[in-house]
């Protein structure tokens, strides 16, 4: 099943700038959710709880 969301155009641009060149925001957006998937958690560097 597919959804569509609508994203503010300062969001589209913060995400375009995190893609591969030749990445949509659609591919980012699910690799994303793949790692949130498999580690349970987003991992940022630096960070602790």
């Amino acid at each position: 099943m597919t959804q569509t969301i609508e994203i503010s155009d300062d969001l589209r641009e913060r995400l375009e700038s995190h893609c591969e060149p030749d990445e949509s925001i659609e591919e980012f957006v699910e690799e994303l959710v793949s790692i949130y998937e498999t580690e349970g958690a987003f991992l940022q560097e630096g960070y602790s709880e």
